[in-house]
């Protein structure tokens, strides 16, 4: 992997790490404050470390909305040496969560217009061999699953904002026949609408994932925050069972660590605390855990906007395990299980950043990935696809979910451009 430029970060506020261990290609890490980024930092083979020690003091945040404008000419995601870049579809609606079903079939949310599409095959030009809609009808849709788990699934679920159902499914159906079974209902609406789905490796948990319906409203005094901000559990049929882990503020993706069998989440954290407060993150979900949202962040920081509040919570919130830029309004995550990759990338997450309103200058617009070790992360991050700001700070693409194709290659969509990426290593 190319060695880390230093050309934009004064020597005095480099620290550099040693390579992780093994097999791992990280060989430059960065840490400390510098290791804080925005869009003209970001490039592929950069590593960072951000750590609870590195957080600065609360301030103001500012309001910086992204407006998208169409995909400049020349404009191409870029994605480390020796990997290539294709635009498998261009669709004429925005696509959201990716979910490659047992059979290889790419599936596909579109929140806005409450339907999934479903793409077959990769063409010689790198191209779907065939594609359909499968269902329509649905209500800001984002999560999908198939059970039972395995080659053979009988179902698939759809995570609509505010339920969950399912149909009957067989390997290679283009179409959902049948009526819906509504399995879960009264799911809270408003505020962050994505559910993500996932079930536990033995198939008995069905996680749901809910996002707050505020930036920081406290649950005591605001009930349309019960239940949200939270990993909820329940039976396949629907039967709730408990909150899983809590104070997640927004975990929009959720997914099962295969070496591991634990669950993960990609969070979006709190924001107006500045450019660099909090830490948008990935970790694993201890279960019955605290994650901090309203009333604190990254361990004992309290919100000063909730001042004082339960502090029988001080020393009880769950770190996570990978702090990224805040704001990067991290999305889906998926673990690569492909045999396509470099062999020190096999087990490794890679996740969609959306990009944020909430920084001063952009960050976010990526896949980025975070090398395990034994399906562990020693809380190291780095860019993996970058490109979709202009050099000005116009944003033309915003990756949202991920998907690994049969081939290996990983697919990515983006809903600012309306495309599905494909990314495949060509190299030696």
């Amino acid at each position: 992997m190319t060695k880390l430029s230093k050309k934009w970060i004064p020597l005095a506020a480099l620290a550099v790490v040693a390579a992780l261990a093994n097999e791992s290609d990280v060989k430059n890490v960065i840490t400390g404050t510098a290791a804080f980024t925005t869009y003209k930092t970001e490039a592929p083979g950069t590593y960072r470390k951000i750590t609870v020690s590195d957080l600065p003091e609360p301030t103001e945040g500012v309001a910086n909305p992204s407006h998208l404008v169409p995909m400049p000419s020349g404009a191409w995601p870029k994605a480390p040496a020796g990997f290539k870049v294709q635009r498998y579809a261009e669709m004429t609606d925005a696509p959201r969560e990716l979910r490659l079903a047992p059979n290889g079939d790419l599936f596909v949310s579109d929140s806005d217009k409450g339907k999934v599409e479903v793409f077959r095959g990769i063409s010689k030009q790198g191209k779907p061999k065939q594609h359909e809609v499968f269902v329509t009808g649905l209500k800001q849709n984002f999560g999908i699953a198939f059970y039972p788990l395995g080659k053979n699934p009988e179902w698939i679920y759809l995570a609509n904002t505010d339920s969950v159902i399912r149909y009957r499914y067989h390997n290679g159906d283009f179409k959902a026949t049948g009526e819906p079974e509504t399995l879960i209902t009264g799911i809270p609406t408003g505020g962050h609408i994505t559910r993500d789905l996932a079930f536990s490796p033995d198939g008995s948990k069905l996680f749901v994932s809910v996002g707050s319906g505020s930036n920081v409203d406290d649950p005591d005094t605001h009930p349309n925050e019960k239940n949200r901000a939270d990993i909820l559990e329940y039976t396949p049929e629907g039967k709730f069972i408990k909150v899983y882990a809590g104070g997640i503020r927004n975990p929009v993706g959720i997914a099962i660590n295969p070496t591991t069998g634990q669950l993960w989440c990609s969070v979006n954290e709190r924001d107006m605390l500045g450019d660099n407060l909090v830490p948008d993150y990935i970790t694993s979900v201890k279960e019955d855990g605290f994650y901090g949202w309203p009333w604190y962040y990254m361990g004992d920081h309290q919100d000063p906007r909730l001042p004082g509040a339960h502090p029988e919570l001080k020393g009880n919130v769950t770190v996570p395990d990978v702090l990224l830029q805040p704001h990067n309004a991290s999305l889906q995550l998926t673990f690569y299980e492909g045999k396509q990759f470099p062999k020190a990338m096999h087990g490794d997450i890679f996740a969609a950043e959306h990009g944020s309103w909430n920084h001063s200058v952009r960050t976010g617009y990526e896949v980025i990935r975070v090398p395990l070790e034994h399906g562990k992360s020693d809380g190291v991050y780095g860019d993996f696809l970058t490109g979709f700001v202009t050099a000005d700070g116009e944003v033309w693409g915003r990756p949202v979910g991920v998907a690994v194709a049969p081939d290996g290659s990983l697919m990515v969509s983006d809903d600012g451009s309306k495309s599905i990426w494909r990314v495949s290593y060509v190299g030696k």
